[in-house]
């Protein structure tokens, strides 16, 4: 019997196994996060911090935001059951079980709240402690049923990852640090509603009180484009702080024109501009982040030659 029972363990049944608890993760989300940071790391020093201490630091601010991650699919369950694009997770098709998404969850958590506290600082495994509460409990669970502004009010949340980085290298938290959230939740808004609006009957469906359902797509759509434009006044103050220079004005300039056109599209109801202005607030964020490094780096280079 035994010898039967281990035979049923197959190597594709493991497979699947691991694939389902990476799923609770997030992992694409967990990676956007991983970016950020490591931006905020490298724009919080001079000088390329030690590798040791990037590693460390990303591990485990990526196992706890991935730990977030896993205790929201547990506390969304019934939610991700009503809706169509997150019905295929593990939860709802039964393939973890919430204890077990939950003791994984803590169990990862601890591990990257731990790495944080021995070997980066006590203030980043704090800040990322706060970050895991915000997300997990005080978004997912009030925020996200009680508000059509959870997505304001919650931002915060989300927007702290370059933040965590920061102080990962510097033990401190500074202005030009805090800058660096004000921009994300700054975009959170729009690049959510956008995504909202494609999504209007799915959340409907779940009882969700989105900004499209509970105040209408014309309103979200004129909100869409007053959060954009506050988003791109937030980006260019890096420069006008000092922070950036030039270089970095030019390329978010760029990519602000183009966000501000389809925040637009979006308010004239631009066939599919919806889920393209979802889409591209994901590359924006990516190529501002890149800009701002690609300044960083630009004048450290004139200030060494």
């Amino acid at each position: 019997m035994l010898k039967q029972n281990l035979s049923t363990v197959s190597p594709l049944n493991t497979e699947l196994r691991i694939a389902d608890f990476l799923a609770l993760c997030k992992l694409k989300v967990v990676a956007v996060m991983l970016i950020t940071s490591l931006v905020g790391m490298l724009l919080a020093s001079e000088l390329v911090p030690s590798l040791s201490t990037m590693l460390i630091g990303l591990l485990g601010i990526g196992l706890v935001t991935s730990s977030g991650a896993a205790i929201n699919h547990v506390m969304d369950q019934k939610i991700d059951q009503a809706m169509a694009r997150t019905q295929w997770r593990p939860l709802p098709q039964g393939k973890v079980s919430s204890q077990q998404a939950l003791i994984f969850a803590l169990a990862i958590g601890a591990i990257g709240l731990y790495l944080l506290a021995a070997f980066i600082n006590p203030l980043t495994a704090w800040l990322t402690l706060f970050s895991l509460v915000g997300y997990a409990v005080v978004y997912t669970v009030w925020l996200k049923r009680a508000t059509p502004q959870n997505i304001v009010v919650g931002g915060i949340a989300g927007a702290a990852p370059p933040l965590l980085g920061w102080t990962a290298v510097s033990g401190e938290v500074t202005a030009n640090s805090l800058l660096l959230v004000l921009i994300i939740f700054a975009w959170t808004p729009p690049h959510f509603w956008a995504l909202c609006l494609a999504r209007k009957k799915d959340y409907a469906k779940a009882d969700i009180p989105m900004l499209p359902i509970t105040h209408g797509e014309r309103y979200t759509k004129l909100h869409i484009v007053l959060y954009s434009v506050i988003m791109v006044l937030t980006t260019i103050l890096p420069f006008l702080t000092g922070m950036a220079g030039l270089l970095y004005l030019i390329l978010v300039s760029g990519l602000n024109i183009r966000f501000l056109q389809w925040s637009y599209r979006v308010y004239k109801d631009v066939k599919n501009s919806q889920m393209d202005m979802f889409r591209y607030s994901i590359s924006y964020l990516m190529l501002l982040f890149a800009a701002l490094l690609a300044d960083h780096y630009f004048y450290q280079l004139i200030i060494n030659t």
